[in-house]
C-alpha cells in the first residue's frame, strides 16, 4: 500500500505540474488588449509611430549616424497582391511590400473544415502577425512604411512551375530604384527575399536592409496543455534562446553575432528569419511596442551603392509547419523549434524512431502504440525489480503492523525496528520507487514528442479516431485507460 500511495503522488505531481503550467499560461501572462467588437478588423498603421523601426548603429564602417525621429505615417496602401503557390496563399500589401496574410492549404484548421486553412499570418486585431521588412539608411530608403508598384494583382504558380517570383518596384524622387522579389517554390515554405538596388541619385547610397515580424499575444485555444508563444533566436554562442513577451516588455532584447537566425514560434508553426550566408554579421533584436505588440528581426549588414552602380542584398524567410525534415536543411538549430524542453535530447530520438515506425505501419496511431511496447520492453527488467520489491513489501504488512502494536507512539524504536526488519529481509524500500523515476524522464520525453510533433496533428488513426492531438469526444480511451491502470493494481 505505500509503494501505491507513493506512485499516487507521482502521478499527483504531474498532474499539478500540468495545472500549474497551464495556470500561468491563463493567468500571469500579459493581457491581450485588442478587443473583441473589431477584432476582425485589419490594423491600420495610420496612427502609429514608427517605433517597429529597428535602430541604426551609432558608428559603422560607412560612417553612417543614428537615425532621427521618425515622423508619423500617413498613409496605408490599399493595394493589395494575391499570391497563391501548391502550399500557400498569401497577401502582400504593396504598403512596405510585406506579407501580410498567409495561409497554409495544406493545414486545415480543424479535421471538420478542410476547406478553411491556418492562417499564420493575419492582420486583423484579434490575432495580428505580419511580416515587416526594408531598407533603414539616414536619407530617403524603402523602410516597411513605403509604397512599392507592382505590374500585376495576382500572381499564381502554374502547374508545370516549379517557383513563382513576385517583384515590386520602389523609387525616389532623387534617383534611386529599389526592386524586392519574393520567389516561391514549389511544395516549399521557405521563400526568398532579394533587394535589387540601383543608384542614379547622385551620390552615394547606404542602407541597412532589415526583416522583422510583428504579432499580439495571441488568444490561448489550448485545454490543459501549455505549449510556448514568443520570440526565438540562435546564434554560435545561444543555439536556442526563448525570449517571452514578458521578458521583451521589461528590455528589448539585442546581440551582434556571426551567424544566426530569429523567429516567431506557436505551437505546430513557426516563422522564422534565415539570413542568405551562414555567418553573416548580423543583428538580433526583439522589443515590445507600447506592450501590445512584440517584435523579433535581423538587421543585416551593410549595403552599399556607389552612384551610378548596383547593389543587392538577400535573406530568406520560412513560413510553415515544425517539421523536422524541412527544416533541418535550412540552418543550423532551426529544428530545434519542435520544441521538447529540456528533455529534447530524449524527445529527438523517440521521434525518429516513432517516424520509422510510420514508414512502415504507415499509421501514425500505431506507431505510437508500437513505440509505447517499445519503451515498455526496454524498461521490462527495471519494471520487474519493481514489481517484486512491491510484492516484498506487502508480504512485511503484517509483520509491520505487529511492530507498531508493539511501540505503539514510541516512533523512534519503531522506525529502528523497521530499519532492522528491512535488513533482515533484504528489501530496500525505495526498491518500488527508484525505477519508476529512472523510467519518467523517457516518458515525459515521450509525452512532449506527442503534443509538439505536427506530423500528429489531424493523423487518423482507426474508427471514429480522425485526429491524433484531439480529445476523445466519447471518452472511450480514457476509460480504456483507466481500466488498464485497475487491471495492472491487480497484477501488482
Amino acid at each position: 500500500m505505500d509503494n501505491l500511495r507513493t506512485l499516487f503522488i507521482f502521478g499527483l505531481l504531474i498532474v499539478s505540474l500540468l495545472l500549474w503550467e497551464a495556470w500561468q499560461n491563463d493567468y500571469v501572462r500579459p493581457q491581450q488588449v485588442a478587443t473583441q467588437n473589431n477584432a476582425d478588423q485589419p490594423v491600420s498603421e495610420n496612427a502609429q509611430s514608427q517605433d517597429d523601426l529597428p535602430e541604426l548603429p551609432t558608428d559603422t564602417a560607412d560612417g553612417l549616424p543614428a537615425m532621427p525621429e521618425s515622423e508619423q505615417a500617413t498613409a496605408t496602401s490599399a493595394n493589395q497582391l494575391r499570391v497563391k503557390t501548391d502550399v500557400i496563399e498569401a497577401t502582400i500589401d504593396l504598403r512596405g511590400a510585406d506579407i501580410r496574410e498567409l495561409a497554409l492549404l495544406q493545414y486545415p484548421v480543424d479535421v471538420d473544415l478542410p476547406d478553411e486553412p491556418v492562417q499564420l499570418l493575419n492582420d486583423s486585431r484579434k490575432n495580428f502577425f505580419v511580416t515587416q521588412s526594408g531598407l533603414r539608411a539616414e536619407g530617403s530608403a524603402p523602410t516597411h512604411y513605403e509604397t512599392y508598384t507592382a505590374e500585376k494583382s495576382e500572381y499564381v504558380m502554374g502547374e508545370n512551375e516549379n517557383s513563382l517570383s513576385v517583384p515590386m518596384r520602389w523609387e525616389s524622387d532623387n534617383g534611386l530604384t529599389v526592386i524586392k522579389t519574393y520567389t516561391f517554390t514549389r511544395d516549399s515554405y521557405l521563400v526568398d527575399v532579394t533587394y535589387q538596388i540601383e543608384n542614379q541619385s547622385g551620390e552615394r547610397f547606404a542602407a541597412y536592409p532589415y526583416a522583422q515580424f510583428n504579432r499580439n499575444q495571441p488568444e490561448d485555444d489550448s485545454f490543459m496543455i501549455y505549449t510556448y508563444t514568443g520570440a526565438v533566436f540562435s546564434s554560435p554562442g545561444n543555439e536556442y534562446e526563448k525570449v517571452d513577451f514578458g521578458e521583451l516588455e521589461k528590455n528589448d532584447f539585442r546581440r551582434d553575432v556571426n551567424g544566426g537566425w530569429a523567429a516567431m514560434i506557436q505551437h505546430y508553426f513557426v516563422a522564422a528569419l534565415i539570413p542568405a550566408e551562414p555567418l553573416q554579421e548580423i543583428s538580433l533584436y526583439g522589443k515590445a511596442i507600447n506592450n501590445t505588440n512584440y517584435t523579433a528581426g535581423i538587421r543585416f549588414p551593410a549595403v552599399v551603392a556607389e552612384n551610378g552602380e548596383q547593389a543587392q542584398a538577400s535573406y530568406q524567410i520560412y513560413l510553415g509547419p515544425k517539421e523536422h525534415q524541412r527544416l533541418e536543411p535550412i540552418a543550423d538549430n532551426l529544428d530545434l523549434t519542435v520544441d521538447y524542453g529540456i528533455l529534447t535530447i530524449i524527445s529527438k530520438p523517440l521521434f525518429i524512431v516513432m517516424e520509422w515506425l510510420h514508414k512502415l505501419t504507415g499509421n501514425w496511431g500505431w506507431s505510437i502504440v508500437l513505440l509505447t511496447i517499445l519503451i515498455k520492453l526496454a524498461f521490462y527488467k527495471l519494471s520487474a525489480a519493481s514489481y517484486r520489491s512491491m510484492a516484498s513489501m506487502r508480504k512485511l504488512t503484517p509483520k509491520l503492523a505487529t511492530l507498531k502494536e508493539r511501540y505503539g507512539d514510541d516512533k523512534q524504536k519503531f522506525n529502528q525496528a523497521m530499519m532492522d526488519l528491512y535488513r533482515t529481509e533484504k528489501i530496500n524500500p525505495l526498491g518500488g520507487c527508484l525505477p519508476i523515476l529512472v523510467q519518467m524522464p523517457v516518458f515525459l520525453a515521450f509525452y512532449w514528442v506527442l503534443v509538439e510533433s505536427i506530423e500528429l496533428r489531424q493523423a487518423d488513426f482507426i474508427l471514429w479516431i480522425n485526429d491524433l492531438t484531439a480529445m476523445d469526444p466519447y471518452f472511450v480511451l480514457p476509460v480504456l485507460f483507466g481500466l488498464s491502470m485497475w487491471f495492472q493494481q491487480k497484477l501488482n
